[in-house]
């Protein structure tokens, strides 16, 4: 696990000194060692620089930038192949000879034998980029379902590229000009999501895409080489479920063990919950080494999961590892967070991850993570919550639909309470429900919605410029055309919230302490097979996870693992009405808010004092723009 950073410089002005700042800002993702190569061509200059933290072959074969012999292909990589060793084998019978038993020499070996196609045969997590002198290119790709992070953008005459946006802002000029579509989607999903990015003419490339820049002509080709999508349309297996169940633990075995490839101590997050425990269960079964897991806690039981990790490490014989921490502890992250995540960032559960990496980090190199399975196995909330919608709309026939909604529209209010509840958010939630019904907007658009910190007609009031358009994910169309329901809201979920949202905290919290976070869930054998699971191998009949869950069974009692589902919260809300509200009514004052000129500060300001007398209806939108504040007065002054 690295960071990566470079140019295309075809003004042949920059050269090493400003590739090393570009770098060494991102020290922190690697600390072991850095590299650093300036190449002049008739062109252009190419500057590859990386960050190393060292995770297989520690030795200094496994360098970066690394050259094949003939120095016409140089390489600069963050991620891991898991299967380099069987890609490597393959190679050695065509007639590949290599140096290092590092899993970077086999991507170059595989470049030269098979061109970009050889990422086809990656199982991995990747953000990496490749200059082909022999063709006078430069190749960019990010892996499948978006774990290792990689922004690029054209400055002038210079095209950068790196593994976070803080390495830009060294280039000399670059502009830092908030882009207010970018911003108005972060307000609306508490991230801004690929391809966008905070600045205007800065962008992500998106998950399972590659970019090739030609160096002569300065053209970019952007290609799509791996699409979820591709597996939810096809046909649903016919496959009993002790069938399902005996290939599922198969997968979900290799994916783990792939997982714990590594020259340096590996451990494993473990929450308690469904997820973490499959991977920990998955790790310790028929290896006699204790492998090592991790939990925090925090007093007070409304958010603490401790115990509950506790139990399961107890039963699957862990070398388990507990920390409880203070909330000072993570009130004190809060600070911090615009600087590790440098773009906006709205997932509070950012302050316990990054807690729980420092405390791994004491211990290993290396930890997995069990991200993916709830975008899987249909393990949110608003899965459920919309599957049985969907199925109750069934049952309405059409012609009385339209009545329905209007009906409900038209009620007086005792009955609309009644029906939503006296809450603010349920009954918002009852409108998108009878528009639903009436057939204005469909399933997509309802989890679009279910993902949203806020809807676009409230945010709307908070802009002081009204013509900035709404957010909206560029990937709606292609779900929505999917046949099955599920099928649509889990797919969804994984092209947008899951690399969005999840992965984003996940890495950005690992590697702001040098640690490499690995997600055993999201191996594409796995997800390239469960999309083709029947719907009531996920959601069926009120249980959400249903096979998943049947294997941890297997291995965890039914009563340890049988608990409430708990997010990894803390509680916010009670703290910036308390402790923390000088903190923000310093930030989110009119005089602040005028350095952008981006939020009416008398709509906030009565937003705010809603809030202090007890409404936690919005508090989310609050808390983004408080992050947005953060970032802006980090990164824009």
């Amino acid at each position: 696990m690295c960071g990566i950073a470079g140019f295309i410089d075809f003004s042949q002005q920059a050269g090493e000194e400003q590739l090393r700042k570009m770098t060494d800002c991102l020290s922190y993702r690697g600390p072991d060692a850095s590299g650093y190569a300036v190449i002049k061509n008739s062109t252009c200059q190419v500057g590859l620089g990386h960050r190393r933290l060292s995770i297989i072959d520690l030795s200094p074969l496994g360098a970066q930038p690394m050259y094949t012999p003939d120095k016409q292909l140089a390489i600069i990589f963050n991620g891991e192949i898991y299967n380099y060793r069987e890609i490597r084998e393959e190679l050695a019978a065509l007639g590949h000879s290599f140096i290092s038993e590092s899993d970077t020499e086999v991507i170059l070996h595989a470049y030269i034998e098979w061109g970009t196609s050889s990422i086809d045969r990656f199982i991995g997590m990747f953000a990496l980029a490749i200059y082909d002198a022999r063709q006078g290119k430069v190749f960019l790709c990010r892996d499948r379902a978006g774990v290792k992070p990689l922004y690029y953008s054209w400055q002038g005459d210079a095209f950068l590229f790196a593994s976070e946006l803080k390495s830009f802002s060294t280039w000399p000029g670059f502009k830092k000009e908030v882009d207010e579509q970018s911003f108005y989607n972060f307000l609306q999903y508490s991230y801004v999501p690929a391809p966008y990015s905070i600045f205007k003419g800065t962008s992500k490339l998106e998950p399972g895409h590659y970019l090739v820049l030609d160096l002569p002509t300065k053209r970019i080709e952007k290609k799509q080489y791996w699409n979820v999508l591709d597996y939810y349309r096809k046909e649903k297996m016919k496959i009993t479920e002790e069938e399902a169940l005996l290939e599922l633990e198969s997968r979900l075995e290799k994916a783990c063990a792939y997982r714990m490839v590594s020259d340096v101590p590996v451990g494993v997050f473990l929450s308690g919950g469904y997820d973490s425990s499959l991977v920990a269960a998955m790790l310790q079964k028929d290896r006699t080494e204790k492998i090592k897991t991790f939990t925090i806690g925090f007093h007070g039981k409304k958010h603490d999961e401790a115990g509950y990790a506790r139990r399961v490490a107890d039963h699957l014989g862990t070398e388990h590892h507990e920390m409880y921490c203070t909330y000072e502890e993570a009130k004190s992250i809060i600070p911090e967070l615009p600087y590790y995540y440098d773009e906006p960032f709205g997932d509070s559960s950012a302050i316990p991850t990054i807690l729980v990496s420092r405390f791994a980090r004491k211990s290993v190199t290396v930890a997995l993570s069990a991200d993916g399975g709830d975008e899987l196995f249909a393990g949110y909330e608003r899965h459920a919550s919309l599957v049985n919608l969907s199925s109750k709309l069934d049952s309405i026939p059409s012609f009385a639909r339209r009545p329905l909604a209007f009906g409900i529209d038209h009620s007086p209010g005792f009955i609309k309470e009644k029906i939503a509840g006296e809450r603010n958010s349920s009954r918002e939630n009852l409108k998108k429900y009878t528009s639903y019904i009436r057939g204005d907007i469909d399933l997509v658009d309802m989890i679009d919605y279910a993902n949203q910190a806020a809807m676009p007609g409230y945010i709307d009031s908070f802009m002081t410029r009204k013509e900035t358009s709404r957010g909206h994910f560029l990937l709606t169309d292609a779900v929505r055309n999917l046949p099955g329901r599920q099928d649509r809201l889990l797919a969804f979920d994984y092209l947008n919230y899951l690399p969005g949202d999840i992965l984003t905290k996940v890495d950005r919290a690992t590697m702001s302490i040098s640690l490499e976070g690995r997600e055993p869930l999201l191996d594409q054998n796995l997800i390239e097979w469960v999309a083709t699971l029947p719907d009531e191998y996920k959601y069926h009949k009120g249980t959400t996870k249903s096979l998943l869950k049947k294997i941890v069974h297997r291995h965890i009692p039914r009563e340890i693992m049988h608990r409430p589902k708990m997010g990894f919260s803390i509680p916010l809300v009670e703290w910036f009405r308390k402790d923390l509200k000088g903190f923000l009514e310093e930030h989110l004052s009119e005089k602040a808010l005028a350095g952008h000129g981006l939020i009416d500060y008398s709509r906030l300001h009565r937003e705010l004092e809603d809030y202090y007398k007890g409404n936690n209806f919005r508090f989310s939108l609050i808390w983004n723009i408080l992050m947005f504040q953060l970032w802006y007065e980090k990164w824009m002054k």
